[in-house]
């Protein structure tokens, strides 16, 4: 992959010529890797969503986007709007870095709804002549004709004493009738921090300090990135994305972690009594994921398909990234579980079904295929030590599922899913289920997997980039023999 110079990186969209842009448009509908029912770029680099909010009888959904390329660089937000979730239409970018305070970019945030009107609070990235950064937190409104207002000034100019300028992502709560924002830091010493403000008489333009949330994570991870409260079923969730933890076995194998603890915040002295930090995917590509509320009252997560630091295949096309599906969270059994949102089903075409008994000597058991589908196995029966499942599968490729009987665990293995990503060290993602598996539904888009153990118990999420001929679902059994049923529905999408 080609160099890019910081003058390149910090280019503004505005003054590129219009046909560069258009060109690159092209490039990337043309991909072969192009999703078809995922948000995708049109043009460069997405990466984390921000500002989801079903605000006004529609969901604003915008992600951070460099347009020029597949690389970090100087960001917008880029905002799609949406009736159901399903369907999406791209409004371009919403937050541009057009101030002094957000001058090299436009970093992650929430939405929020005031007084009928809807807010963004953001972080703004600002590099000074010696290249040093100033983080800062603001505050922009969306008119009624969709035109951006920022305020003046940043609502909070700078971290505070004792925190390095690592200090974004803002996520906007109410609680007891003031806005609170809990924002990812990094103290003096280099360890991952939650600090809370909150407004003084629910004026936008007055936040004030709260404090640190005091967790019992004190060495865990550089940096807390993305961190996002709420409570679900009477219980405090806090989901964020660590930097720094190093592997331990199956857990911790990407470059960098997301995930949640769940207890009880005492809002009065800061105290957060929680569970263990649970990994909320176990795949490899998934990174920095926010929730929100939709118009049924549900809390819904939606996640950046991707992870930094890493080439993908398609950076060499101008382009990389998507965002997850949708998903819906409950509490269950002290832990979070995620399910599709209901209404993809809305997508689902040409129901096919096979039942029948797969072993060691059975690879094909159906004769259907695809591409872009959502596939369900029930598992009837098992009498088999290790399942083997192949999609996305021809000659000279795989996308492999794996389970072991005996130690309830599922491995995803995509050494053979075609094109691979660089600086990924090996090629396999394992979890040990809760029960044993029963049931697998799948979504499977032209370069990427998501896979739901035993209705959102488990879900691991992947980038994969096979050869347009790879259309194959086969099945067997190192030993024994497992009944199953397979349902399956192409997807129908909006490329």
């Amino acid at each position: 992959m080609a160099e890019w110079s910081r003058e390149e990186r910090y280019r503004r969209l505005e003054d590129v010529e219009s046909k560069l842009i258009e060109d690159l448009k092209y490039q990337v509908s043309t991909s072969k890797y192009c999703q078809i029912f995922h948000i995708q770029p049109e043009t460069g680099l997405l990466n984390d969503p921000n500002g989801l909010i079903y605000f006004d009888g529609k969901y604003y959904i915008s992600h951070q986007w460099f347009p020029l390329g597949a690389v970090h660089g100087l960001k917008y937000w880029f905002n799609y709007t949406s009736k159901d979730l399903i369907t999406f239409e791209p409004q371009g970018p919403i937050l541009k870095p057009d101030t002094e305070f957000d001058s090299h970019g436009v970093y992650s945030g929430s939405a929020f709804e005031h007084d009928g009107h809807l807010y963004y609070m953001y972080t703004g990235n600002h590099r000074d002549e010696d290249w040093e950064r100033h983080a800062s937190q603001m505050i922009a409104k969306v008119n009624e004709d969709g035109t951006i207002h920022k305020f003046k000034e940043p609502v909070i100019s700078h971290q505070p004493q004792g925190y390095t300028s690592h200090f974004r992502d803002p996520k906007v709560f109410e609680h007891d009738d003031e806005f609170n924002a809990i924002i990812g830091a990094q103290n003096n010493n280099e360890l991952g921090r939650f600090l809370l403000y909150k407004t003084v008489n629910r004026q936008l333009d007055h936040w004030e300090l709260v404090g640190e949330i005091h967790t019992s994570l004190e060495d865990f991870g550089y940096m807390w990135e993305c961190p996002d409260y709420f409570k679900l079923d009477g219980e405090d969730v806090i989901l964020f994305s660590p930097q720094g933890l190093e592997p331990k076995g199956d857990k911790f194998r990407n470059i960098y972690q997301s995930g949640y603890i769940i207890g009880e915040l005492d809002f009065d002295t800061l105290t957060f009594e929680h569970n263990e930090f649970i990994e909320l995917d176990n795949g490899f590509d998934f990174y920095a994921p926010q929730t929100f509320v939709d118009e049924h009252g549900k809390r819904i997560l939606i996640g950046w398909m991707g992870l930094p630091e890493i080439h993908y295949p398609t950076d060499d096309e101008g382009w990389a990234h998507c965002l997850t599906i949708p998903r819906e969270l409950s509490m269950e059994e002290g832990k979070l579980r995620q399910r599709p949102l209901k209404a993809l089903e809305k997508l689902r075409t040409n129901k096919e079904t096979a039942l029948g008994y797969a072993n060691k000597f059975t690879r094909v058991l159906h004769p259907y295929e695809g591409t872009q589908y959502e596939l369900i196995i029930d598992i009837l029966d098992n009498e088999a030590s290790e399942l083997y499942f192949e999609l996305r599968a021809s000659k000279k490729c795989s996308t492999l599922i794996t389970y072991n009987t005996r130690e309830q665990k599922v491995t995803l293995d995509r050494s053979e899913s075609g094109l691979l990503p660089d600086n990924v060290t090996d090629m396999t993602r394992s979890t040990i289920l809760d029960t044993p598996l029963t049931q697998l539904q799948i979504f499977v888009d032209t370069s990427s997997i998501e896979i739901f153990c035993n209705d959102g118990e488990r879900v691991l999420t992947s980038r994969i980039f096979p050869d347009e001929t790879a259309s194959g679902i086969k099945t067997s059994t190192e030993s024994g023999q497992v009944y199953l049923q397979f349902t399956k529905y192409e997807f129908k999408g909006d490329r």
